[in-house]
């Protein structure tokens, strides 16, 4: 499961007149109308253990009688949504406050530069190309012209070593599948190749073509819930049909595998990784071709998938710069010679640290290191045999990436950012060891000296100390009567950055306070940090989120009607079971594409990935604590919970919309109190936002639906 980044942004308020102040919440005095949700006989025994499935006819993709329930649901939804008074003016001000020039970072292939901009409200950001860094640039690709309603993505982009092709991929209504495609750099000319039911894979450039990763076509109509098995590698030759693409690797015996495979920057060497989550094993074996040797043998590097992970950062002529948590939980890395293979002869390059490896890159002749200093990024410039030459001089704490380019690069860029400092591109000159602001943003009307953030540690359960940033006006009375959005994740080795939001703009302007948890199951802190919050100790995750939201209530930043909760994807799955846990805690919750069956999750899709973290309830030790906390599974029939809004999509071929359905049919039922259960559903989007257009709006419906429940009238 990929970390999933929401970026919502809030347009200024049209002049709307009342003060900021309390009012009351927003749930009408009687209970809505929901649409009815039959209850069906489904049970499944588990270890002796009988567990009602009474929503199984809503994994039904596509049947009449789920499309039926979608309509009713979306219709209570938006007549809700409609009547809040400001959700109009609340998405003009989304909408002022997306309009700014955003780029990425340019990186360089041969004579060219490459990068993406986006207008403000386009709804695909632009690819552009450039000779030099002074030439004119140019439209390479613009997604916005792939689809009538501009949310076809582009869902991957490689280009070949001398710059002479670029394969691309195209990502339709937020699917996670793709279909690509090669063009000229030079002329932008198309070529006739077509290769589709790519998924999980990379575009890696070797002599003549690329190596991609595919599934067969899935059945007809299942393509959103059907399992993705038998991953397969194929190579594509440039200018050839796909019925003529070379299958390279593939495992039907263990068909819940991942293989893909990637290339180093001089294309000399092919690198294979294989994993194989579904087995509940965290990391990946890794094996590897070398093209100037003519091998088409996948030699092993690590030749079986265990816990620790190994990537290729680079080669270092005929040897290999390898990143790993073999041994270091806090990440190493170490160049590899094939013909010396054995573990003892591993020559560590960057020894583990105190802090973890965020990333290792090279570029210019020099490798790149940033680590994280609670949770904020530290960067150095080593030589490639590991010898430390400086430190980066960032601008201040913030997160910062993109370190690495071409060999004979005497210029790279990274970018950083903050929670109040809008993502800005840095150019790093090699020679000199100097830094020089290259792009930054103008947001109209921003001002990062009106906010201030501060990072706070407090105590779980279990008597953990934990990092929370909190970011607010400047000035902030702790009276208790703040309202508060609280965020979180907990999982994957995914970190929760400190990464700004122009969205997050319009609720810190309106007198919020914006709150972020690091709590286990993260990477924040290396691999024993994620591994105290996966399998038997997910509860950690969900203790760690509470106690962040008694400290914000006993340290007086605010109270449970004024402090909501927010989670996307895996953090789906923790605001759904902290709000069964606690609901008491909170006055309103936003659940975004959560998996919230925990017991069914691994059926779907790629959803057996996820066994690495969570476990399987095919066993028993794991069934039982999946059993405890799977949100579906712990909805109290008369518990008065928080006003909540759970939003999902019909595209989402990841967390497939079935969790989300059945956890709303779920709350819907059990419901005790008069706050509104609500679910919006999405259409030709996926598991994140397919276009700005659908990110306005889903922005402007979350942050009406907060401010209704939370008793807050904008000014």
């Amino acid at each position: 499961m990929n970390k999933i980044s929401i970026r919502l942004s809030l347009k200024r308020f049209a002049a709307f007149a009342a003060l900021l102040g309390v009012m009351a919440p927003a749930a009408a005095a009687q209970r809505l109308q929901y649409p009815s949700s039959k209850r069906g006989e489904q049970v499944d025994t588990y270890f002796g253990v009988k567990v009602a499935d009474p929503y199984r006819w809503l994994e039904e993709e596509g049947s009449p009688e789920t499309a039926r329930w979608i309509e009713e649901q979306n219709k209570v939804t938006f007549a809700y949504l409609e009547k809040i008074p400001f959700r109009r003016q609340l998405r003009e001000r989304i909408e002022r406050l997306y309009n700014y020039a955003r780029y990425t970072a340019p990186y360089r292939r041969g004579e060219y530069y490459f990068f993406s901009k986006n207008d403000g409200l386009q709804n695909q950001n632009v690819l552009y190309v450039q000779k030099g860094l002074d030439g004119e640039p140019v439209v390479l690709l613009d997604p916005n012209k792939f689809s009538a309603e501009g949310t076809t993505q582009l869902g991957g982009f490689s280009v070949s070593h001398d710059a002479r092709y670029a394969a691309y991929c195209k990502a339709s209504g937020g699917s996670d599948w793709r279909d690509c495609y090669v063009m000229e750099v030079a002329t932008r000319r198309q070529l006739p190749d077509v290769l589709n039911w790519v998924k999980v894979s990379g575009l890696a450039w070797a002599e003549g073509g690329f190596y991609y990763s595919r599934y067969d076509a899935p059945e007809k109509g299942r393509e959103l819930t059907s399992k993705n098995e038998n991953h397969k590698v194929y190579f594509h030759r440039v200018g050839t049909p796909q019925s003529a693409d070379e299958l390279v690797y593939e495992d039907p015996a263990n068909a819940q595998r991942f293989h893909t495979v990637s290339t180093t920057d001089d294309g000399r060497f092919a690198v294979l990784t294989v994993s194989d989550r579904g087995k509940g094993k965290k990391g990946n074996a890794l094996f590897f071709r070398d093209a100037k040797a003519k091998d088409k043998t996948w030699r092993p590097l690590v030749a079986e998938v265990g816990d620790a992970e190994f990537g290729v950062v680079d080669n270092v002529g005929d040897k290999l710069l390898v990143e790993t948590n073999h041994k270091a939980p806090n990440g190493r890395v170490f160049l590899f010679d094939p013909k010396k293979p054995s573990e003892k002869d591993w020559k560590e390059v960057l020894p583990e640290r105190a802090e973890p490896l965020q990333n290792a890159s090279t570029g210019g002749g020099k490798l790149f290191a940033t680590y994280l200093k609670d949770v904020t990024t530290r960067a150095y410039v080593y030589t490639l045999d590991g010898k430390l030459e400086n430190e980066v001089v960032l601008p201040g704490p913030g997160i910062a990436g993109g370190f690495g380019g071409e060999r004979d690069d005497k210029v790279i860029f990274y970018t950083f950012t903050s929670f109040i400092f809008p993502p800005s591109i840095y150019r790093y000159d090699i020679p000199t060891r100097k830094s020089t602001l290259y792009r930054a943003p103008e947001i109209p009307g921003f001002r990062a000296d009106h906010y201030e953030t501060r990072q706070v540690f407090y105590t779980s359960k279990d008597g953990t100390r934990v990092p929370m940033f909190l970011v607010h006006k400047k000035g902030l009375k702790l009276d208790g009567r703040n309202p508060t959005l609280l965020y979180g994740y907990g999982g994957f080795n995914v970190s929760t950055s400190p990464s700004f939001s122009s969205a997050r703009l319009a609720l810190l302007e309106q007198g919020f306070v914006y709150a972020s948890a690091n709590m286990r199951g993260g990477g924040e802190y290396g691999e024993k940090w994620h591994e105290a919050g996966t399998k038997l100790k997910k509860q950690n995750v969900f203790d760690d989120f509470i106690a962040a939201a008694e400290w914000l209530i006993s340290n007086k930043y605010t109270s449970p009607e004024r402090l909501a909760i927010h989670g996307v994807s895996n953090g789906g799955l923790l605001v759904g079971a902290v709000a069964n846990q606690r609901p008491e805690l909170f006055g309103a919750v936003i659940q975004q594409a959560g998996v919230m069956d925990m017991l069914r999750f691994h059926k779907f899709t790629i959803g057996w990935n996820w066994i690495a973290d969570y476990g399987s309830s095919d066993n028993e030790a794991e069934f039982k604590a999946l059993y405890a906390y799977s949100p579906i599974h712990n909805v109290r029939p008369g518990m008065k919970y928080p006003a909540t809004l759970i939003t999902t999509a019909d595209h989402d071929d990841r967390v497939v919309p079935a969790h989300s359905f059945k956890y709303a049919a779920a709350l819907q039922e059990a419901q005790g109190g008069d706050r509104p259960v609500l679910i919006r559903i999405d259409t030709k989007s996926g598991h994140g936002a397919s276009s700005t257009t659908k990110a306005i709006e889903q922005a402007a419906d979350i942050y009406a639906f907060l401010f209704q429940n939370l008793g807050v009238t904008p000014k």
